[in-house]
């Protein structure tokens, strides 16, 4: 979570920091919006990085400027140096209409508080809390099923009422139309039960409340309370908007319970406004919206008039109905109601839009069209209403948006995250386990569909799924205008960058990253293939339709050019899962370039990585599933596939996601999981065996290096356990260090309670082994080391540097150098390409020549992409593609993630030997 600024009880732990002032009186730092300056922002919260030494929290206060005015500012500290010295700070802005190209974030000793917009207001009672923006004011209830009591607007209006969760599911799943008479199906209604309510202690701009709870069956159906939710309600100062992030944990049985259908419902007042004056708008395709009312007056056989019809069409309201055409002000009771409109994304490509009388009357088809923008508003022209959207809305199908009773007191927006439209949510496995009951046959299995099956290890028990959410209130029905500005709102959430520059400058995301340089030929070259990789991938969750409730945000394993497409049906190469660190690509291509398609792409991966890729409760809690056909589906139940790194980007430039933070805090009981389960338990020869409470064996390069993220992380955010995540880090270090082949070792016992590191099994004399793995340095271990190494400076433990570059050097190095320094050569060498950043870093640090042109040499003439590729896609048409599509035959993830991180990292430390180089053309 984000630390307030004035935390002066945990200053007194950072060594002294409170006592040493700061070393400049101000700074000034630039951020911009990602992308295009938008038209209106509901409000914005984004990270800024500060160098080391220079700010502490109770020595610095902070403000912002844009178009040359002083604009509200609310700040926290999200990270900090070793020292004590901020690193990360959190910001937000209010919502305006005037959004400046950028703004400049001052730090500065304080003096005066900086400019605070009043309108923002927070009552925190025992029964709700109440939050006021000055545009609207919103009540949140602390017991029963309605999240939110109510939505009022500035002049008064009760525009919205009684919000809650709602849950259907069933039993069982007929397993096609001739057997459904014979298939035994219960089904249950829930609807949210609130358990615990906070908001942010520091609301001067932005306020966070929080809803927690699981769904409660409601009368008539028989059923646990399940499924645990958490809802963050963001409200910003002078904003009329609520952004909500919905989460769920799945916490049943994959044969039993079947989600049928899943949203938020609200109730919208509507008694007292005529029918003709009370409209429905429903987002279609490119800012397109449906434009009708509950009760039409055109169209019809007579006339009311032309600045009637123009006022119902527009959202007004209408002239006084006595001043209509009496033909038809006459006739008014013979004109339907439609009572209810229901729009259903069943696909990315497809939704069908429809609406009816009453229920017990059939339904009238409106029109069907491709992808609806996911925004749905109901209100009236005098009583005013809600807009309600879901982003990426088509992107996460099956959705839906349904508006009910309008024609009544109480309106109703249900805005569905799983569609009852759809086929139920079916988690059970894909196949019936072909047999593997011994570990044997399950090795023998993964030499052909290189799956790693294991009885009851394919279980969604513990996944989750995160999704985002705006709500709109308005006085009166806004316009069709203004309502597109909303969608492209919603579809692109405004997002701010402190910029490449200072990024890089502060250190605070690594020093093994650098801006783009085209500056030499081979440089240039570099860049424009790191361009392709990213802009093909884009290309290809369109092309290959990588989207869905469960999918959206992941991309597949390995291609299969027979068929013209991925291996969406193979074992474990299919969905990606993190495998060998795409997620650290994407976001250091980002970092550098500051291209708003690339954060847009690795925010959707980071969302879906961090949630339904990794168990959030049970024994697994903090692992995550290697790739495979189900996202959950493969025994592998690592902590390689959570690595905190992959999510550190993302919460630091977002000024500290909640979510994602709540996250990391949960990696930090990863460790106890190898106390229960043992990731080499299937070709583990020394015979040791896990035992709650005991030394675990970990591996030094996926297991050690996932662990000592979290630590890291847990350390700089000055979290509840910081000073325990210290200690782990740093002991463990030591133990790495102390081993006689340091992390050539391959793996060791470690001692959680101790904590320490020990020795592994096969060596408990720490005689020397040599045990490498090819996997070990490319689940975030370069970067997760190189930013502890300087984060800790100089009091790294001793000898742990030099374990590290050791690793970095030899790795590539020849065999006779090998066994020159471990007395026997390596084996299991590979993903040399992608090592070649090891070696980069290895030059970085002893500044030798000749390590610097190994590097280049692992690079271009090893393995992964060769200088000599065709760098481009071939345009796949006619009866051999399901669709047409652009095909890369020889790109596979594993590659581009390598091929990617080492071109930036080797840009970055081993640049001026590029030149030098001559790649072999074979």
């Amino acid at each position: 979570m984000a630390r307030a600024l004035g935390l002066l009880a945990l200053l007194g732990l950072l060594g002294g920091a409170s006592s040493q002032p700061a070393k400049d009186t101000s700074s000034s730092v630039k951020v911009r919006w990602i992308g295009d300056v938008p038209e209106y922002t509901s409000g914005t919260t984004f990270g800024v990085p500060w160098p080391q030494g220079q700010y502490r929290a109770d020595k610095t206060s902070f403000s912002a400027s844009g178009g040359g005015q002083d604009i509200p500012l609310q700040s926290w500290v999200t990270g900090y140096w070793r020292d004590g010295s901020i690193k990360w700070t959190g910001h937000a802005l209010p919502a305006t209409e005037s959004a400046q190209e950028e703004y400049t974030i001052k730090a500065s000793a304080p003096s005066k508080p900086s400019p605070r917009n009043k309108g923002l207001v927070v009552k925190d009672n025992a029964r709700s809390v109440a939050v006021n923006t000055g545009k609207i004011t919103v009540s949140f209830a602390k017991k029963g099923s309605a999240l939110i009591e109510s939505i009022k607007t500035a002049s008064g209006k009760t525009v919205g009422k009684n919000g809650k969760l709602v849950l259907h599911s069933q039993s069982a799943i007929a397993d096609d139309v001739s057997s459904r008479a014979d298939t035994a199906v219960d089904y249950f209604n829930f609807e949210s039960n609130i358990e615990k309510v906070s908001v942010s202690k520091d609301s001067s701009v932005r306020s966070v409340v929080t809803v927690r709870g699981k769904y409660h069956a409601k009368p008539g159906s028989k059923h646990d309370d399940w499924l645990p939710f958490v809802l963050r309600f963001y409200l910003y100062s002078g904003s009329d908007s609520i952004r909500v992030v919905h989460n769920i944990v799945f916490d049943g049985k994959a044969e039993e319970n079947f989600i049928s259908g899943l949203g938020l419902r609200l109730e919208v007042p509507l008694e007292g406004e005529e029918l003709y004056n009370r409209h429905i708008r429903l987002a279609g395709v490119d800012g397109g919206f449906l434009n009708e009312a509950v009760k039409g007056i055109t169209g019809l056989r007579r006339d009311p008039g032309q600045e009637v019809r123009a006022a119902q069409y527009e959202g007004r309201e209408t002239p006084d109905i006595s001043t209509w055409d009496e033909r038809v002000s006459s006739r008014m009771h013979w004109i339907p109601a439609w009572n209810d409109f229901s729009l259903r994304q069943i696909t990315a490509d497809g939704f069908l839009l429809k609406k009816r009388t009453k229920p017990g009357q059939s339904w009238i088809d409106i029109s069907s069209g491709t992808r609806s923008g996911g925004l749905a508003y109901l209100g009236g022209a005098t009583k005013g209403g809600l807009a309600v959207g879901l982003r990426d809305f088509w992107k996460q199908y099956p959705t839906g948006l349904d508006i009910s009773n309008a024609a009544g007191k109480q309106g109703e927006i249900t805005l569905w995250l799983y569609s009852p439209g759809a086929e139920p949510l079916d988690l059970r496995p894909y196949h019936d386990g072909l047999g593997q009951d011994t570990y044997e046959k399950q090795l023998d299995a993964l030499e052909i569909t290189y799956e790693d099956y294991e009885p009851d290890f394919d279980t969604p028990y513990g996944i989750a799924k995160t999704s985002e959410i705006y709500i709109h209130a308005f006085d009166s029905t806004p316009s069709s205008e203004r309502l597109a500005l909303l969608n492209g709102h919603l579809e692109e959430p405004p997002a701010l960058y402190a910029q490449a520059e200072h990024v890089k400058k502060t250190k605070a995301l690594g020093s093994y990253w650098d801006l783009p340089d085209t500056s030499s030929q081979q440089a240039a070259v570099i860049e424009e293939h790191l361009g392709f990789l990213n802009k093909y991938y884009q290309g290809q969750v369109e092309d290959r339709r990588w989207y869905g409730f469960l999918h959206f945000g992941d991309f597949m394993h390995s291609y299969d050019p027979d068929r013209h497409a991925w291996k969406y049906d193979i074992g474990g190469y299919a969905w990606d899962n993190s495998e060998l660190s795409p997620d650290l690509f994407f976001w250091q291509y980002f970092l550098r370039t500051g291209q708003a398609d690339v954060y847009r792409f690795a925010e959707a991966l980071t969302r879906h990585t961090s949630e339904v890729d990794a168990y959030h409760i049970g024994e697994w809690k903090g692992l995550g599933t290697r790739h495979g056909v189900l996202h959950f589906a493969d025994s592998a139940k690592q902590a390689r596939i959570t690595q905190p790194q992959y999510r550190k980007y993302f919460f630091y430039l977002t000024g500290g996601d909640e979510r994602v933070g709540e996250i990391l805090e949960e990696m930090l009981d990863t460790d106890k999981t190898y106390g229960v389960l043992d990731a080499h338990r299937k070709v583990r020869k020394d015979g040791w065996v896990p035992e709650p409470g005991k030394p675990t064996s970990i591996s030094l390069g996926t297991d050690w290096a996932a662990l000592a993220g979290g630590w890291l992380m847990e350390w700089e955010r000055r979290g509840p356990r910081w000073e325990e995540a210290r200690e782990k880090l740093t002991k463990t270090a030591s133990g790495i260090a102390n081993l006689t082949n340091g992390f050539v070792t391959g793996s060791g016992l470690y001692d959680i309670e101790a904590p320490a590191l020990l020795p592994p099994p096969e060596d408990p004399d720490n005689e020397g082994l040599v045990s490498i793995s090819h996997l070990s340095a490319v689940f975030g271990a370069p970067e997760v080391i190189s930013e502890a190494l300087e984060y800790w400076g100089d009091d790294a433990p001793e000898g742990f540097k030099d374990a590290w570059l050791d690793y970095c050097f030899y790795y590539g190095a020849t065999q006779a150098e090998q066994e020159e320094r471990y007395g026997q050569a390596f084996s299991g060498v590979s993903l040399r390409q992608g090592h070649s950043r090891l070696t980069a870093y290895h030059h970085s640090q002893h500044a030798n020549d000749t390590v610097a042109e190994r590097a280049w040499f692992e690079f271009f003439d090893t393995d992964g992409f060769r200088p000599n590729q065709t760098w481009k896609a071939e345009k796949i048409t006619g009866p051999g593609v399901l669709i047409p599509v652009d095909e890369a035959a020889w790109v596979t993830t594993n590659d581009v993630a390598q091929y990617g991180l080492a071109a930036i990292q080797g840009l970055a430390l081993a640049k001026e030997a590029l030149e030098g180089h001559a790649p072999n053309a074979s």
